[in-house]
């Protein structure tokens, strides 16, 4: 996994975490452990699904609602990078945070994250697609759609440029790089005019209106976004492939918050209603979830490494070790 993100501590907000002290007395045998002192303040991290100056309107109301009622001040962690976001809650300077599934995944192996509720959409369905788009004035595009957007960019992949998301996005890289690419025993480094990670939804999406790319991935929530905040770009964008379901976005926090601060989050998260703050963040509800609600995106991640080290030839002895270690992590979330 890549780690490019240089975080600058003092841009983050201080941590709030305070240690338990003790009073010990020698003379009669005995240590009387004192309670930490209360958290004075929860930093919420965002994942860069779009620039901070559309999010920033989106998410204030949610974290000023969120503040107000468990009687701790949250404030909001705007990252230019998903990465951001994980290393931040890694050194305990990010508290809570709403991440996608690939990002959490990696959240909860490095950096102590705990899913406890799952986002449900504004249709009601706890999930949504990943997509590949094209501009509709770019002819491939109407090529791609009769013959099917992912066979068409793989018999095409020399003649194209293409750009993910980022990688630790769920929709913008994982899904599409298994069903896609891993699956056709295809490197997607290899195979392309040009290939680049343009670091959200919204910059592929823009990519694409503005032809500086042929396909790019992309998902429905955030081209539903776009309508509203550049509708003229939405409407030069077609959908060319379309993923399986998705398990829609956990939120987290880390293990180590204190039990009341960590049941005072749930009964606001599970019990929130508002929907004039909810809409614009393109929920309906956020339900009661655990990490396992996310093992099906571990399972694609683990898949798509064994498709990837399956497709090389002459495998090192490390390369079958790591293999086999795969395998047996896949067949442990499958329950054989």
């Amino acid at each position: 996994m890549k780690r490019r993100l240089f975080i600058e501590r003092s841009a983050l907000f201080g941590a709030s975490l305070i240690g338990t002290k003790t009073i010990s007395s020698t003379a009669n045998n005995w240590i009387e452990p004192v309670q930490a002192a209360p958290i004075k303040e929860l930093n919420f991290g965002i994942i860069s699904t779009e620039s901070q100056a559309n999010q920033r309107p989106l998410w204030e109301p949610f974290i000023a609602a969120l503040s107000k009622s468990i009687g701790i001040p949250v404030r909001a962690f705007y990252a230019t990078q998903y990465a951001g976001v994980i290393e931040a809650m890694r050194f305990g300077q990010v508290h809570i945070a709403w991440y996608g599934g690939k990002s959490y995944i990696e959240a909860a192996r490095i950096a102590n994250a705990e899913a406890f509720a799952q986002t449900v959409a504004t249709d009601g369905k706890k999930g949504y697609y990943s997509h590949l788009i094209a501009n509709k004035s770019n002819p491939i595009t109407a090529a791609a759609k009769r013959q099917g957007g992912d066979k068409y960019v793989l018999q095409n992949s020399a003649k194209l440029t293409f750009a993910f998301n980022e990688p630790n996005s769920t929709s913008g890289f994982l899904v599409p790089s298994y069903y896609i690419f891993a699956k056709n025993k295809v490197d997607p480094k290899k195979v392309f005019k040009r290939l680049i990670f343009s670091g959200s939804h919204e910059a592929t999406a823009l990519a694409i209106a503005n032809n500086q790319v042929d396909v790019a991935t992309n998902n429905n929530e955030s081209l539903e976004r776009l309508e509203k905040t550049n509708p003229s770009a939405r409407k030069k964008i077609e959908i060319i492939w379309t993923s399986p379901i998705i398990p829609s976005d956990p939120i987290a926090y880390r293990k180590d918050l204190p039990e009341d601060v960590k049941k005072k989050l749930r009964n606001f998260f599970y019990n929130f209603k508002d929907r004039k703050i909810l809409e614009p963040l393109q929920w309906s509800a956020l339900v009661p979830a655990n990490d396992k609600t996310w093992n099906p995106i571990r399972e694609l991640d683990i898949a798509k490494q064994v498709l990837e080290l399956q497709s090389k030839t002459g495998l090192s002895d490390a390369d079958k070790k790591k293999l086999n270690n795969l395998n047996s992590q896949l067949r442990a979330l499958q329950g054989r």
